[in-house]
């Protein structure tokens, strides 16, 4: 009796034998392959966040007199249309209603409406009969999907240029992953816009294009050019990481090896010329989506420097800080970007830059939006950090500044950001 009760462990030690549940959530994360495990966290705890603040703000704001202002009063009729609940309606404005049109327009009529390429408003018309036929949803699926696969490939992304080796720096990559979801306008990346999407697949065409996957790159190039017009020139900083690979052609030979390598790049502008030729198919018209930006919105190619100086000195305050914001954007990836190696990257911040800007003062309203693009700014602002020790002060200092412009697109006053 004596020697069962010996070999038998009290009760208490048993129960400090058992793990915690914070020891059986570690262990049930150790195994969730990399970097899945922080993707899903990142995602999870930033819309958490977001959407607690959006709909505590919103609460906040209905008892202010006189809102919401005059000009957003019928995006709220929109948003109430959506949905009653604020913390799924928060994130539709302006743009995602016309996407949501877009997703519910037959094709077996002729079409009046090209003002946005197709990628992103087809997706949700696919999968909204899988949710009983609500395209508002699938919009928003989309979405959040999408900014789940942005943050696996800027994981990986981001380790690999941040890091010295073949196997990468995974805290690099996270925290590269951190930076962008702290953008001061990352938010847009969880609304019914294009954000995420476009983001998402230009970071998987950059992945693949450092793995010196072509194929990929071009079948994700294709889908990046369809989901915003800006999307096909991004055919020019891929180009540019395959002569960091291959090297300048030197002969007949070194030219054959090109074609052979990157002849998926044109499988890019492909992409485009398909929303031609889809608007060709509509309407007769190849350039149907120029012609309806040129009379709903004025939007007409212009001097994209002329532009930038016409914002900052023409005397509009919210002007000035948008394009100012622009400027912020390509001197820290003018600055932070210098290898050869890092080139594309700027090429890239370079056209996601201007080509916004070249559409003309239109495009003053949503500039912040479009800077959201520049993915490769996140990469300095975590190269800038691991070196100086400044992450706590940096981080801190987006999110406030995020949360505000958070705030002023919550109350109503989202014709500053898009």
């Amino acid at each position: 009796m004596a020697d069962d009760r010996a070999a038998r462990p009290s009760d208490s030690s048993a129960r400090l034998s058992r793990p915690g549940l914070r020891g059986r959530l570690a262990a049930s994360a150790g195994r969730i392959p990399e970097p899945w495990g922080f993707v899903l966290a990142a995602f999870v705890i930033s819309k958490t966040l977001l959407t607690l603040v959006g709909v505590l703000v919103l609460a906040a704001w209905d008892g202010v007199s006189g809102a919401p202002p005059a000009d957003e009063t019928s995006m709220r009729f929109e948003q109430d249309a959506i949905s009653p609940h604020r913390w799924f309606s928060l994130w539709f404005a302006w743009d995602s209603f016309l996407y949501d049109h877009l997703a519910r327009l037959p094709l077996d009529r002729p079409w009046t409406d090209f003002g946005f390429p197709l990628l992103y408003p087809f997706l949700a018309r696919s999968l909204a009969p899988l949710l009983g036929g609500h395209t508002a949803w699938a919009l928003l699926l989309v979405s959040n999907v999408a900014l789940i696969a942005l943050l696996y490939y800027a994981c990986r992304l981001g380790g690999r240029l941040l890091g010295t080796g073949e196997g990468g720096d995974a805290a690099g990559g996270r925290r590269f992953t951190r930076f962008l979801l702290l953008l001061p306008t990352a938010f847009l990346f969880q609304a019914a816009l294009t954000e995420s999407l476009f983001v998402g697949l230009a970071l998987a065409a950059f992945w693949y294009a450092e793995r010196r996957r072509w194929l990929l790159v071009g079948i994700v190039g294709y889908f990046l050019a369809l989901s915003r017009s800006v999307g096909f020139l991004v055919v020019l900083p891929l180009a540019l990481v395959l002569v960091n690979q291959l090297g300048r052609p030197r002969d007949a030979r070194g030219l054959a090896r090109y074609l052979r390598t990157g002849w998926p790049l044109a499988l890019v502008p492909a992409g485009w010329l398909t929303f031609m030729a889809f608007c060709r198919w509509q309407s007769g018209d190849w350039f149907a989506y120029q012609h309806t930006q040129e009379r709903g919105w004025g939007i007409r190619l212009q001097d994209p420097f002329w532009v930038a100086w016409h914002g900052l000195t023409g005397g509009h305050a919210a002007d000035a800080l948008r394009v100012g914001g622009a400027v912020a954007v390509l001197l820290v990836a003018a600055v932070g970007l210098r290898r050869r190696a890092e080139l594309p990257y700027l090429l890239y911040t370079v056209i996601v830059v201007l080509v916004p800007l070249s559409m003309g003062p239109p495009v003053y309203k949503s500039l912040l939006r479009y800077l959201l693009a520049a993915f490769p700014v996140a990469l300095v602002l975590a190269r800038w950090a691991g070196r100086s020790g400044a992450d706590r002060w940096l981080t801190a200092g987006l999110a406030v500044l995020q949360l505000a412009l958070f705030a002023l697109w919550l109350t109503y006053w989202t014709h500053f950001i898009i």
